[in-house]
């Protein structure tokens, strides 16, 4: 054997020894996933457990339906509903006075007991400047007994002025609004079902948006938030949250290959938490700043929404996804 190949054999040794450190170096320093999460016993759990975490989401969606039957059987309405969906009165009263909203409001409510009435003041800049009642009279003669009374209580009301809305015209604005709401489901299905292809995927997907808005409609039932437009233009938002993040969970889990199964699930967390929890601090800081009550109601509705699609996004569809994809890879087996 010549110098000359004797050099190139030991180049091709060494050059197969830096090869093999190179592949067997990810073995050696790199923990698997197993390691990881053995030593994370939330991961441990969140991973082995998933079937087991299915009850809370649907305990919190048979409660739910509980809550809101209780409320249909009750009251005759399945939500709290605000004048600008049943229609009736808002009257508008400027003034500096300190009053207090909610002794005035039951004294209101003790001397016309058939009402509706909710009173809110009326703020800029952190200062009182007037307060709003909002009650469902539909006669004028009710509304002049009803303003003799409460000037009776506060003291000249000044410059005031009223805002009427019929109980018809109520009605069918809330009767859009509900048509609306199905519509946005049934375009979001059809349009998930031809992303995916797949039936449970898309069902999946569809239930998680569902479950939102169910939960999110019983604590705001059992907050006793009445209902508004605004509140109504807040659940359309929660739709689009949900089916965001959802969609984001089951590309990765289904259409992505890369990595383990559990590997693209946290991954998938981290970018979906990321969103849902920035939007949060959003929501928060607008809660805490805004004197609309509009806003606020949109706020509050929402944050509920963000927390419910958490518990529904990363528990319940997680938890059909990994059924669906075990069941799946059994088949094939």
């Amino acid at each position: 054997m010549s110098r000359r190949d004797r050099r190139l054999r030991r180049f091709h040794e060494k050059r197969k020894k830096i090869i093999e450190t190179v592949e067997e170096a990810p073995k050696k320093f790199t923990p698997t996933e197993k390691q990881r999460e053995t030593k994370n016993p939330f991961l441990h759990f969140y991973n082995t457990q998933y079937k087991k975490l299915l009850i809370i989401p649907i305990l919190m969606l048979l409660i739910a339906i509980i809550v809101i039957a209780s409320q249909a059987i009750t009251t005759g309405e399945f939500i709290h509903k605000a004048v600008s969906l049943k229609g009736g009165t808002t009257i508008t009263i400027p003034t500096d006075k300190i009053i207090n909203i909610n002794m005035l409001e039951d004294l209101l409510s003790q001397e016309f007991n058939e009402l509706d009435i909710a009173v809110r003041s009326l703020t800029k800049a952190g200062t009182s400047t007037g307060i709003i009642i909002d009650t469902d009279i539909q006669e004028q003669k009710d509304l002049q007994t009803f303003l003799i009374f409460l000037e009776s209580k506060i003291g000249n009301l000044g410059e005031y002025s009223t805002e009427h809305m019929g109980s018809a015209l109520g009605a069918s604005f809330f009767k859009e609004t509900i048509i609306a709401l199905l519509l946005a489901f049934t375009f979001m299905g059809i349009i998930v079902f031809l992303y995916f292809k797949t039936f449970v995927p898309s069902i999946a997907v569809i239930l998680a948006a569902v479950s939102d808005i169910i939960v999110t409609l019983a604590i705001v039932n059992l907050m006793g938030i009445k209902l508004s437009t605004a509140g109504i233009a807040a659940f359309l938002m929660i739709i689009g949250y949900s089916v965001d993040t959802d969609i984001l969970l089951t590309t990765r889990l289904i259409k992505r290959k890369e990595g383990t199964l559990f590997q693209r699930l946290i991954n998938a967390m981290k970018t979906g938490l990321t969103m849902t929890i920035t939007t949060m601090a959003v929501v928060i800081l607008a809660l805490i700043f805004t004197q609309s009550e509009t806003i606020r109601q949109i706020m509050t509705i929402l944050l509920i929404g963000l927390i419910v699609d958490i518990i529904n996004t990363w528990i319940q569809n997680v938890g059909i996804l990994r059924l669906y994809i075990d069941k799946k890879q059994n088949g094939k087996d």
